[in-house]
């Protein structure tokens, strides 16, 4: 099972909402980044929302069932003669961090970016699926009548 790690990050979305903009993330205090994740057959599937973050700007780690993801959006470069006029778009440094349990199968996770949609495939382990248990057994109790 998947479990998010950031039990704030509600109040942390409406203080953002009530104050103001957050200040870019940074390597040390990184800015959490939205994400999906539902199960889909034998798999869980995590998506994270990273438009334009370049695919050599994110890090996907693992680390005793810890999944982190960091991603950096770097500033456009657009040269000394334009004039900013609007800046919405956060900047910095985001990360998120998911405790992978032990049903699922950190060696075989599989990541794409897509159209600023990094989507993750984690296997559920083999030992965690249901299986059948055959039952052995022996004809020794049974007895022969003679006739």
């Amino acid at each position: 099972m998947l479990m998010r790690t950031d039990p704030f990050r509600e109040f942390d979305r409406l203080a953002q909402q009530v104050f103001g903009s957050q200040a870019p993330g940074t390597w040390s205090r990184p800015t959490a980044m939205p994400m999906d994740a539902y199960r889909q057959g034998d798999q869980y599937v995590v998506s994270l929302d990273l438009p334009g973050v370049a695919p050599d700007a994110i890090e996907l780690d693992v680390e005793r069932n810890v999944l982190t993801v960091k991603a950096e959006r770097r500033p456009l470069e657009l040269g000394d003669d334009v004039e900013m006029q609007v800046a919405e778009r956060p900047l910095g440094v985001f990360s998120r961090q998911l405790f992978l349990g032990d049903t699922l199968d950190a060696e075989r996770i599989e990541a794409r970016y897509e159209a600023g949609v990094l989507t993750l495939r984690i296997p559920i382990a083999e030992r965690a699926k249901p299986r059948k248990i055959s039952i052995a057994s022996t004809d020794s109790d049974r007895k022969e009548i003679n006739s």
